[in-house]
């Protein structure tokens, strides 16, 4: 297996009234979060890695018209768990994770990809800040009051 690029993906996904989507994920149960994940090559445009991710993930497709990504221009270094630490190359300790939100409506089919993902649950956004595993997922999430107003305006 390639080692994974330690440069990565946050998608918050959410409703307009701030319910948010949150995946658990299958190699650690009991571990919830937004979309995550990796850029595919160095040169992967960090949109592009969002959208494929979100696809991935739950089966939405951002089109840009009725669901589209947005950028918060934020990005986050964090130490990377020991217990995931392998999949990187020897050495790499830390990651740059980019931060993207989506405002879908509720009723939005989700499909989980069953390798990544057990199961899905929609909460208000400060149940599900709480729920998270990861501190810079949680914070994304207690930020979306904030930027909401912003997002919506950007996603119509």
């Amino acid at each position: 297996m390639p080692v994974k690029i330690p440069e990565s993906v946050l998608v918050v996904i959410h409703t307009p009234a701030l319910e948010v989507l949150l995946i658990e994920r299958a190699d650690k149960p009991g571990f919830w979060q937004s979309v995550t994940g990796s850029l595919d090559a160095p040169d992967e445009p960090l949109p592009a890695t969002a959208a494929r991710e979100l696809f991935e993930e739950t089966g939405i497709v951002a089109d840009g018209e009725r669901i589209a990504l947005c950028d918060w221009g934020l990005a986050n270094i964090y130490e990377i768990y020991p217990v995931w630490r392998h999949r990187y190359a020897p050495g790499v300790t830390h990651n740059t994770e980019h931060v993207f939100s989506v405002c879908v409506p509720r009723e939005t089919p989700i499909v989980l990809s069953p390798r990544e993902h057990l199961q899905h649950v929609w909460l208000p956004h400060v149940e599900a800040a709480d729920r998270c595993f990861s501190s810079s997922n949680a914070e994304a999430i207690l930020q979306l009051p904030r930027r909401l107003p912003h997002l919506l305006n950007d996603a119509g």
